[in-house]
């Protein structure tokens, strides 16, 4: 395995098994599968979206809305419908599998299909910028989930959908801008990690998986 592969596939893959690993009530393994290579496929669709939303490299902005809604909608259609969800945790796990499915595919592209000279650049620049951000929306999306399955809080559907395209619009927007989307990353992991944990806490409380949910 040659470094250009490393720096393209284990970076997305360290991130989802961390996830993995820190769910008490790990998912099955089939599961799992399903998710991430339903956010691989998310790509075709969020090609042909993207090559007709953005015409400029200046709107690259226009991605946050293509992509996280594709997430979005897919975790409410095929996700959430074929898989059982007995705890807040399972939708953000979930949430983090179909976006660095997506990532990793992404990654891929960018690394060893769109010809750019320097693909080892191309391969670290992402392992600190668009693979965290996928996987950090992923987070924020299944957080929102499971509160909107597992509470009564009725305005976490909205925000699991819009606050992902908000995050994702905002950093597309700052690499035209040096070095500020990598101070926007470093900024947003101490939003999204006290997500994760809450769950993380919340789930050292129980001795068994299921909880109540207050709508399907």
């Amino acid at each position: 395995m040659n470094l250009l592969t490393i720096l393209t596939f284990l970076p997305p893959l360290v991130i989802i098994l961390y996830i993995i690993k820190s769910d008490k009530f790990p998912e099955p393994i089939n599961n799992i599968l399903w998710v991430f290579f339903i956010g691989v496929f998310l790509c075709i669709p969020a090609i042909y979206l993207n090559g007709f939303f953005i015409s400029d490299i200046r709107n690259s902005y226009f991605a946050g809305i293509t992509e996280e809604s594709l997430k979005f909608l897919a975790f409410i259609f095929l996700i959430k419908k074929n898989i059982e969800f007995n705890e807040k945790m399972d939708a953000l796990v979930y949430g983090v599998l179909i976006s660095l499915g997506f990532a990793t595919y992404e990654n891929y592209s960018y690394v060893y299909l769109m010809g750019f000279s320097d693909p080892h650049f191309v391969a670290s620049m992402r392992m600190f910028g668009a693979i965290p951000l996928h996987a950090m929306c992923g987070v924020i999306m299944g957080y929102y989930l499971g509160i909107h399955y597992f509470t009564q809080n009725n305005n976490c559907l909205l925000k699991a959908l819009l606050i992902p395209i908000s995050i994702h619009a905002t950093y597309n927007y700052l690499t035209d801008f040096g070095g500020l989307w990598f101070i926007f990353i470093f900024i947003l992991f101490f939003f999204v990690k006290p997500l994760h944990k809450e769950f993380v806490m919340d789930q050292l409380k129980k001795t068994s998986e299921a909880e109540k949910k207050t709508r399907e």
